[in-house]
């Protein structure tokens, strides 16, 4: 990864995961930050961060991080990152800068500005859109945010020097940035990653509810197990996220269960010309879609 600038002193990563590590590495080696502490509550996973090379030090000690750092990231799931502002902001010294990358924003921007007082200006929302199915700091790769988009959720309080130096943070990794609403985001994300998330999670679940489950195994097509990959994601990762985007998660798959109710009167007309039309719009816009991914890397 090429050197840039330095852009921090010190950088305080509170869970040393697959985000958190995988950031935390490729801000050293990108030279934006002199010294990165990672901080966490399994040792284990704290020494393979350090051995790895994504941080300079490793303590349990959040108290102790917090206090030196010049920005914070919280990197662990959305129901314990929003429960560590409390001590967090007891530990910030004056000017750092908090942030975030849980995968979703409304509920963590309510928490922070309810708990975080005269620094919630100080806390930049994010969000990076990378990830895989296996986590902890084995999992990391200083490479996983290259070409990929982080969301920024910056509201009216923000302040635009801590907005442009976590800003700065990704872009130097080799992320792309934009802003966005924090509602627009829940409900984007909603639709692009929790949904197909709960429908894999359904799929498996329909499949290991039916008797005679060896059979159905020993057969189980390659599109299944393609359609179901992300289902081997982190269970408790996932679980916070639809509990804190429960409304938009719940609509969105009302609103699906609704399109299979369509489907199937079609399927039990057996019109073979509405289906055909049914799956060659699908199969368009997948193709329209897929391109325009393309495009944007």
């Amino acid at each position: 990864m090429a050197q840039q600038g330095k852009i921090l002193d010190t950088l305080a990563v509170i869970g040393v995961g697959l985000i958190g590590g995988s950031l935390a590495g490729a801000l050293k080696a990108s030279g934006a930050v002199g010294t990165v502490v990672g901080v966490g509550r399994n040792p284990e996973n704290l020494a393979t961060a350090l051995d790895r090379g994504f941080v300079d030090h490793v303590t349990t000690d959040l108290a102790e991080a917090v206090s030196a750092a010049d920005a914070v990231l919280l990197a662990t799931p959305v129901s314990t990152l929003v429960k560590f502002f409390p001590e967090v902001v007891r530990h910030l010294k004056p000017g750092a800068i908090l942030t975030d990358a849980g995968s979703v924003k409304g509920s963590v921007v309510e928490s922070a500005r309810a708990t975080l007082g005269s620094y919630f200006a100080q806390f930049v929302p994010a969000h990076p859109i990378a990830g895989r199915e296996r986590s902890g700091a084995a999992a990391a790769d200083i490479d996983l945010f290259r070409n990929h988009w982080v969301v920024l959720t910056p509201v009216e309080e923000t302040d635009p020097q801590a907005l442009q130096t976590v800003r700065g943070m990704w872009e130097c990794v080799g992320a792309k940035v934009r802003c966005m609403d924090t509602a627009v985001h829940d409900r984007i994300l909603g639709m692009t990653s929790h949904l197909p998330h709960a429908v894999a999670y359904a799929l498996v679940q329909q499949l290991g509810d039916l008797d005679g489950l060896e059979d159905y195994s020993s057969m189980t097509a390659g599109g299944f197990l393609d359609i179901t990959r992300v289902a081997s994601s982190d269970p408790v990762m996932w679980r916070d996220i639809f509990v804190h985007n429960a409304d938009i998660t719940a609509d969105l798959i009302a609103d699906h269960r609704g399109v299979l109710e369509r489907l199937e009167e079609i399927v039990r007309r057996r019109d073979g010309e509405e289906l055909e039309v049914w799956f060659q719009r699908a199969k368009k816009l997948r193709s329209e879609l897929k391109s325009a991914k393309s495009r944007d890397h």
